[in-house]
């Protein structure tokens, strides 16, 4: 048998896919870590919104508003544990409290989100002022 028939790829064929690959991944990877910090930044909303719900509650029962934020209890986001992807904090005034604001500091994997510092207040203001139709959905 004379002839040369080979089976397989050639290099240029070879690096050819690959860098359709790299093209796809490097379009892909941005869209992907944007989604990941809506996702994010909507479960931290929902722990917020729970929170306010918890001290409206708190506040139905003593006529003033407390501090419901200790070691482990909405502390952090997510609230069911896990990496911690925005620090929990509550501003109040001195007793007896009659307002707050609830602050999301983005942490971790969440700290390079554009919408910065999430804020709810006891009139459900939502914050951060200007970007509030972009980062609360």
């Amino acid at each position: 048998m004379t002839g040369n028939n080979t089976n397989g790829f050639t290099l240029i064929e070879l690096v050819i896919a690959i860098a359709i690959v790299g093209i796809l991944a490097s379009i892909a990877y941005p869209s992907y870590v944007n989604q990941m910090q809506q996702t994010r930044r909507a479960d931290c909303e929902a722990a917020l919104m729970q929170l306010a719900s918890a001290m409206e509650r708190n506040f139905s029962r003593n006529n003033q508003y407390q501090d419901l934020i200790t070691p482990g209890n909405f502390d952090q986001c997510p609230i069911d544990g896990g990496t911690a992807t925005y620090t929990l904090a509550t501003q109040l005034p001195p007793a007896p409290a009659m307002t707050y604001v609830l602050t999301a500091t983005p942490a971790g994997p969440q700290a390079g989100d554009p919408c910065g510092t999430l804020t709810l207040t006891n009139t459900l203001t939502k914050g951060p002022a200007g970007m509030v139709a972009d980062c609360w959905q």
